[in-house]
């Protein structure tokens, strides 16, 4: 199971309700005005900007919200300044969580998320405690059905993917970050579709969640999610599908 990331797999085949589509909306709103702060405005120069950007689209948000969130964070409009932090820490089951914060006031985020995984039985850590878990990727899930796995691989290898397996009724491509959106366009050229397509932190092993852990887990990530300050949040839990979909 090494390198597998579930909870990104199944968070994105759930569907989105339109309470959540909101606080999705929010979140890539942040990461634009970060990225644009800090890389230019110029998403063609902004690899990072590009990403955020891409993201946006892939979840409908009218442009308009793209370019407004663009010019705060290049000083064109006010805006909230965000700051970037990383918590990390234990949930049930012993699973590592990773999370990323996008905040204007780092005391509440730290008090909010240290709150919902106490809650949940697990206890914030230090810094670096579960970081080194987790490798950072470029992660892209493809429906088996979608696709004929040998014309998936060349593809995917020929434009720079660093692995593509087999995952239940998936296919994960795994690239360097850097090469993540060549692989990507390789993709989007072939008109293959795909249910996840982003840079996430891939765990290194998993720890396997069952029962009353694995419930408790899935809560625990979902709460996280829907918090203000966390922008995204990683595990090593391997959950059973069916306690999500």
């Amino acid at each position: 199971m090494s390198g597998h990331s579930k909870w990104s797999t199944i968070r994105h085949k759930k569907g989105i309700t339109d309470a959540r589509r909101g606080k999705i909306f929010s979140k890539l709103i942040k990461e634009i005005t970060v990225a644009a702060r800090l890389g230019g405005g110029d998403p063609a120069t902004n690899p990072r900007l590009r990403t955020a950007i891409q993201a946006a689209k892939s979840e409908n948000m009218p442009k308009d919200n793209i370019e407004r969130a663009i010019k705060r964070g290049i000083g064109e409009l006010e805006g909230v300044n965000y700051e970037e932090s990383i918590y990390e820490g234990y949930g049930p089951g012993g699973a590592a969580i990773f999370v990323e914060s996008l905040t204007d006031n780092k005391n509440r985020a730290v008090a909010d998320i240290r709150h919902i995984i106490s809650k949940a039985g697990g206890n914030l850590g230090t810094s670096g405690c579960v970081a080194w878990m987790f490798e950072k990727k470029g992660y892209i899930v493809v429906e088996s059905n979608a696709v004929d796995e040998d014309t998936l691989m060349e593809i995917a290898i020929d434009a720079g993917a660093e692995d593509v397996r087999e995952d239940n009724s998936n296919y994960e491509i795994i690239t360097a970050v850097q090469d993540f959106e060549t692989v990507k366009s390789a993709i989007d050229n072939m008109s293959i579709s795909y249910i996840a397509a982003e840079i996430t932190m891939l765990p290194q092993s998993t720890v396997n969640l069952k029962g009353n852990d694995a419930q408790q887990m899935v809560k625990l990530m979902e709460t996280l999610e829907d918090c203000e300050d966390v922008q995204k949040v990683y595990t090593n839990a391997d959950i059973p599908e069916d306690l999500i979909t």
